[in-house]
């Protein structure tokens, strides 16, 4: 631990004197003496914010699977956002931590709070709130030009969408996150944001889970018109077909089974609205199934 307290040593540049207050997700107001000169990410979606903001020269070290843009493969790694190498953490004597709030342990971020570490924790739950990281993350590391036209951006094709997809007719949907277990998103999640923005409506959004665990009956039983799913990298996985298995499954019936790549839709990053796009495409495909097999 003493080496942990000799690392930690805060380390601000001269030439930047004025102080930064930012309120983060959990309410609480950071107070930067000047803005962050050596950042550490502790998420994946931080790391690609942070670059989105205009930051990417500040971080410092990030946690395993930071791989976007490209160039944060090449920025010092500090474990994985469950197991985070507080020894590394402490040596790269950051000025700033940005925590992600349902991803990383408490005990470590205590562990930084104690060594005089400040730490913005970050937890984006609807699509308007990847705007808001952008601009406070470019007030955090003095880069907020860049950050503000980022996020002026992003609401601008948000609103597009919405323009397009969002008084579109109903449509029931089941987003599949992964096969075993069988797990979906509840209504608080960004990806159900995503599917309401698209026109579509969750079929377990009233679950209490953020990411529930279901059984094959509970995905029957609701009977979703359309069935998205994610998996794990670029390739559509096998097991979504395992759906046209189950007879009188109302998207299985109608072939709309689909995929989008899971950094566009399960990171709370600017990148979302490309897997927005994918998912709202795919529920205009399955509205005009409909429409012809109702013959009208």
């Amino acid at each position: 631990m003493l080496g942990l307290v000799a690392g930690a040593t805060l380390t601000l540049t001269a030439h930047a004197t004025n102080p930064v207050t930012v309120t983060d997700d959990e309410g609480r107001e950071i107070t930067l003496a000047a803005p962050a000169q050596r950042i550490v990410s502790l998420a994946p979606h931080v790391t690609e914010v942070l670059f989105a903001a205009g930051a990417g020269s500040r971080i410092v070290g990030a946690v395993a699977y930071s791989d976007y843009p490209p160039e944060a493969a090449d920025i010092p790694r500090v474990g994985g956002y469950m197991s985070i190498d507080l020894e590394a953490v402490a040596a790269l004597r950051p000025d700033l931590v940005i925590a992600w709030s349902s991803g990383n342990r408490e005990a470590h971020l205590d562990k930084f709070a104690a060594l005089g570490i400040p730490v913005f924790m970050n937890e984006s739950r609807r699509l308007d709130d990847v705007a808001h990281s952008l601009e406070r993350f470019g007030k955090l590391a003095g880069t907020e030009p860049e950050a503000d036209a980022a996020a002026a951006a992003f609401r601008e094709r948000h609103r597009q969408l919405a323009e397009r997809f969002s008084s579109q007719a109903p449509i029931t949907m089941f987003y599949q996150i992964w096969n075993e277990p069988l797990m979906t998103i509840n209504g608080e999640h960004m990806i159900s944001d995503v599917i309401t923005l698209c026109g579509g409506r969750n079929v377990f959004a009233t679950l209490p889970q953020l990411a529930p665990q279901i059984g094959t009956e509970a995905v029957l039983g609701a009977a979703p018109e359309v069935i998205v799913a994610s998996g794990m990298g670029e390739a559509r996985p096998e097991w979504l077909d395992r759906w046209r298995d189950w007879r009188g499954l109302p998207a299985a019936e109608a072939g709309n089974l689909y995929f989008v790549p899971p950094d566009l839709i399960q990171r709370p990053t600017p990148r979302i609205l490309d897997g927005a796009e994918i998912v709202c495409e795919s529920l205009d495909d399955a509205r005009k199934k409909r429409i012809a097999a109702s013959g009208r």
